[in-house]
């Protein structure tokens, strides 16, 4: 096994090294090359979380996506029958797509391509960013073959963000709103040609031609940042805001409250899981009046779940502060009973909006306290005592074992006895002295 497998599948979780597996086989017996691409490259390779396993196949990557799904107990999301490529939901939370190695030629700024089968290599050169451009092969010849045609792993390291080929941004003007997130969530550079690039694409007004849905879903990506406003005040300096909203534009961007927001949300809570995305997209949008709000929601196209959340958000978040500045909140566990079910947006908006000293301490205490302590008991520990798990007497003898232990005063540790003080050795010259 070559080094590069051994770094994936050190950064990859089970659920996700149990997908691989399974789409090298789905491949070898449809006789098939298949590669690891896209951003789980990058991501693996700057040693990052990987959230996304991106395949590229030689043929029928729709039918290819399907057998995955159907061999790994998934459903399809969704499908592009023109770009031959399929997105999945898997098992264990494993997001996955699942394309063809194909060229795109546009004739114009953000034009339907024509589309053709092609190489790996091909593939990759017409790819955005040369950092999104290395495939690992997963073929049983060629297994843990790193293709890097552009250079990519060099700009890892330069930390450098540069186009794969001149006409990157004139095909997918999109391109431009990814480029800027890339650079505030990675704090990359971006090269000096890919910069003329981008001054040349927005004097032509390449953007107008880019869907605003597509600066939505950048948005929406770089909304667990902790460089998300930086980035926002970036579109907005750019005059690219304007495709989401005029709305949203200039004084109505609402950055104050989104950096409070965003400080809150990387100092308060835990680093994973980060979805709090509904309570973005409410402060985002605090500062416009009904209409406004209605019409930049839409350019984010929320499916139906979303959205019917983030209109009790509000509700929910405020009955939960009511439930921890209770006065009947008297010890730890009642902090963690009335937090333990809560989303990380609600927690966020009471955070955001609480003036109730009371409920920000009581917060944190969890987090930083009563979440770890809880953690501590494992179902080992209840199935010791002879229990079943999965009946209810094991569930309740579980919560009742978090109970005690987070309402158990620590112990004392007794201090230290203090050492005996003995008194140094005279100097030589005194010994002496004494002698005579």
């Amino acid at each position: 096994m070559s080094d590069y497998m051994f770094v994936l599948e050190s950064h990859l979780d089970a659920a996700q090294n149990r997908v691989v597996s399974e789409m090298q086989r789905v491949a070898t017996d449809a006789g098939m090359n298949v590669w690891l691409t896209g951003g789980a490259m990058r991501d693996t390779l700057r040693g990052a979380r990987i959230l996304d396993l991106d395949f590229t196949v030689e043929r029928d990557a729709v039918k290819t996506g399907k057998s995955l799904a159907h061999a790994c107990g998934g459903r399809v999301l969704s499908e592009d029958g023109l770009k031959r490529w399929v997105e999945l939901e898997l098992p264990g939370g494993v997001r996955a797509s699942v394309s063809n190695a194909r060229t795109e030629k546009y004739s114009k700024p953000g034009a339907k391509p024509q589309v053709a089968p092609a190489t790996i290599h091909e593939d990759l050169m017409r790819r955005d960013f040369t950092i999104n451009a290395m495939a690992l092969s997963l073929n049983r010849g060629s297994r843990g073959l790193l293709i890097d045609p552009t250079n990519g792993q060099a700009d890892l390291v330069n930390r450098e963000l540069r186009t794969t080929n001149a006409y990157a941004l004139f095909d997918d003007p999109s391109r431009i709103f990814r480029l800027i997130r890339f650079q505030y969530v990675f704090g990359f550079e971006v090269a000096p040609r890919t910069q003329s690039q981008i001054e040349n694409a927005l004097t032509g007004e390449y953007q107008e031609a880019a869907p605003a849905s597509a600066l939505a879903t950048e948005i929406r990506a770089l909304s667990d940042s902790e460089n998300a406003v930086a980035a926002l005040e970036a579109y907005d300096r750019l005059g690219l805001l304007k495709s989401i909203s005029p709305a949203l534009t200039g004084a109505k961007l609402n950055a104050a409250g989104l950096a409070k927001f965003e400080k809150l949300a990387h100092t308060v809570l835990p680093p994973d899981p980060k979805c709090w995305w509904l309570a973005f997209l409410t402060v985002l949008t605090e500062k416009l009046n009904s209409r406004d709000s209605a019409d930049v929601l839409r350019k984010f196209e929320l499916p139906r779940k979303e959205m019917d959340g983030l209109k009790k958000l509000a509700s929910r978040a405020k009955k939960l502060e009511t439930a921890l500045k209770s006065t009947r909140i008297t010890k730890p566990s009642h902090v963690y009973d009335a937090l333990k079910e809560a989303t990380a947006d609600e927690v966020l908006m009471v955070l955001y909006d609480s003036a109730h000293r009371v409920v920000q301490d009581r917060i944190r205490a969890y987090y930083q306290k009563y979440l770890p302590l809880a953690q501590e008991v494992t179902e080992e520990q209840v199935a010791a005592t002879g229990l079943k798990p999965g009946t209810p007497k094991f569930e309740k003898a579980f919560r009742d074992m978090v109970t005690t232990h987070l309402n158990a005063r620590p112990k004392k540790v007794p201090p230290p006895e203090p050492e005996a003080i003995t008194a140094p050795p005279a100097p030589m010259a005194a010994r002496g002295a004494a002698r005579k």
